[in-house]
């Protein structure tokens, strides 16, 4: 499908819904996370509740689905011992979300493939595993493979999740924008002990110096993602400043302990739908969530959402 009504959209100031959570969503309903590849294997083992997930997000009234490919890096399935089936499962994970568009939506939906810079994590925790030493040729390489597959496969754009930082983020990004498809680069941030807003995880890059590097890169649009709703609050006016694109939030809403997402203290449908209104009036343009936001919170946030951005 054509990304030309996300186009329309965008330059007369029309509000793009994203979906939220995948994975997440996936563990809620049932489906087993790895303890080394979280959400990557339930593609294989458990291709209905996927496709309910995607189908229920298209009748929320999501504007683009996210297939199940951010936690499929050669590097995470390296770490579970399924790096063969590293094509196979980006490949079907991108058909199920195309099916489920196909076969429920009643308007054009677009389906984006994710790209993000994961690798092993420690258990327990949210926090990478200091990554293995080898060449940025050899970086670069993986997240082709990945762009690659996704473009095979068809998705409208590509989403590069969780950009942290000024090495791999920037490869993984200049290598999605290759294929030619439209890039939408959403960066995860957090407060280091000074308060401080760095990369997520990696607090030796602040986030005006991530945003001016990667925005940069071709990329159509930039987003603030998977960071905790203080932390996005925050980090939103930095965007505001920096970057004169459009602009996507989709925030993060609980806390991960790998292999698990922990729902406490998640926000309530109404009070997201009342931040992302709130966001759309200050110039985001793209709104949806990201871990622990579900299909309830995405139906609230449409039937608050004004239509155009003000």
């Amino acid at each position: 499908m054509s990304t030309s009504f996300l186009d329309q959209k965008l330059s007369e100031g029309e509000v793009i819904v994203l979906d939220g959570a995948t994975g997440t969503e996936l563990e809620k309903r049932g489906a087993a996370m790895d303890d080394a590849s979280w959400c990557a294997l339930a593609t294989r083992t458990h291709p209905d509740i996927l496709y309910d997930v995607h189908a229920d997000y298209i009748r929320a009234g999501a504007d683009v689905i996210t297939a199940n490919t951010y936690a499929s890096t050669l590097a995470m399935l390296e770490a579970a011992g399924e790096a063969r089936a590293f094509d196979e499962l980006n490949r079907s994970a991108v058909r199920l979300a195309r099916k489920a568009r196909d076969e429920i939506a009643d308007r054009p939906v677009a389906v984006a493939g994710s790209i993000s810079v994961s690798r092993a994590i420690e258990p327990g925790t949210d926090r990478i595993v200091t990554p293995d030493e080898i060449s940025e040729s050899q970086w670069r390489a993986k997240f082709a493979a990945k762009a690659d597959i996704l473009a095979s496969e068809g998705v409208d754009l590509i989403i590069m999740e969780m950009m942290r930082d000024l090495d791999m983020s920037a490869w993984a990004t200049e290598e999605a924008v290759k294929t030619g498809l439209p890039v939408w680069v959403g960066i995860a941030c957090e407060k280091d002990k000074d308060g401080r807003l760095v990369g997520f995880g990696r607090h030796d890059v602040e986030l005006e110096q991530i945003i001016d590097g990667l925005g940069g890169l071709g990329g159509h649009v930039m987003g603030l993602m998977h960071s905790t709703i203080d932390d996005t609050r925050d980090a939103l006016p930095v965007f505001l400043d920096r970057w004169d694109g459009p602009l996507a939030v989709y925030p993060e809403s609980g806390h991960f302990e790998m292999p698990s997402w922990q729902f406490n203290d998640v926000i309530e449908p109404a009070a997201f739908a009342r931040l992302t209104t709130d966001w759309v009036k200050t110039g985001v343009q793209i709104v949806g969530g990201c871990c622990g936001i579900g299909p309830d919170h995405i139906v609230e946030m449409v039937n608050q959402l004004p239509d155009r951005v003000h």
